[in-house]
């Protein structure tokens, strides 16, 4: 019964983001979050994570931070709901694109990460454009029925495949990969059992499968960004991870992880207020 009383609230709140215009749905949800969301335990735990990253920072600095990152969370949260007219359109662009198509011309099969920052769930419109058939991995929502929506919102952007995360989704990917797809992965957030490498000057648990199909699939690894610019604008570049390919498997695969993870850190430094402060990150 839970699960169906969220489920009607979430379809009652994703048809109303539906019927306003874009920017009017993702300016209102934007403040909306940037008002509410400093009151839960949550924007506790930003802002903890958010003076041991920038300990050179006041509190006051860093709550404008924090403010100004659930403004981006409410704006994406509302943005998810027109997905499809923001793929379609001339509000986002690809910057290094002629830089990007060169190096990718000789590819057979490779991965691309990306961070939740400006707004994640359009990094893979790049690749789109560019003409591959991305498929893409999930983390599964609590919520079943939920779920199942967020899903089929999600699902075109990737018509290689939209798999949620689970044993099995491994091999089918690697798979893909192997035969010259495209894997699309969101590979900042807390791996338990993944392999800790730096992140802002801490271990942190991280997932070692983009690396470990680089390395055992002998493919390339690249890490996107996506960055919020006003007037719902985004800006899409996309840049080469190092790989070590020295034979020692385990060696190479933590290497190029914490390579993936440094690249994820520079980007997050220059725009702090477009990344997710509040998960557990560092566990």
């Amino acid at each position: 019964m839970r699960y169906r009383l969220e489920y009607m609230l979430f379809r009652l709140i994703a048809g109303l983001a539906g019927l306003l215009p874009l920017e009017t749905a993702s300016a209102v949800s934007g403040a909306a979050w940037r008002l509410l969301a400093p009151l839960l335990k949550r924007h506790r735990r930003a802002m903890t994570h958010l003076a041991l990253a920038f300990p050179q920072s006041s509190e006051a600095e860093l709550e404008i931070i924090a403010r100004d990152m659930w403004e981006t969370l409410g704006r994406v949260f509302a943005e998810s709901f027109h997905l499809d007219e923001l793929a379609a359109s001339d509000r986002i662009t690809i910057e290094n694109e002629v830089e990007l198509r060169a190096m990718l011309a000789d590819t057979n099969g490779f991965v691309a990460c990306a961070a939740h920052q400006g707004n994640w769930e359009i990094a893979v419109v790049g690749l789109a454009r560019m003409g591959y058939r991305t498929a893409g991995i999930y983390q599964r929502i609590k919520n079943p029925y939920v779920d199942e929506m967020a899903r089929r919102v999600r699902a075109p952007l990737y018509p290689g495949g939209l798999y949620p995360k689970q044993p099995a989704t491994a091999l089918t990917v690697l798979r893909y990969v192997k035969s010259g797809g495209v894997l699309s992965i969101m590979a900042d957030l807390r791996e338990t059992r993944g392999v800790k490498v730096p992140f802002f000057g801490r271990p942190a648990p991280s997932t070692p499968f983009p690396a470990l199909i680089a390395v055992t699939q002998n493919k390339p690894l690249f890490a996107a960004q996506v960055i919020r610019d006003p007037g719902v604008r985004f800006r899409i570049s996309m840049r080469p991870v190092e790989v070590p390919r020295t034979g020692d498997r385990d060696a190479d695969i933590a290497a190029a992880t914490a390579n993936l993870q440094a690249m994820f850190e520079a980007s997050i430094r220059r725009h702090p207020e477009q990344w997710m402060w509040g998960h557990k990150r560092w566990g």
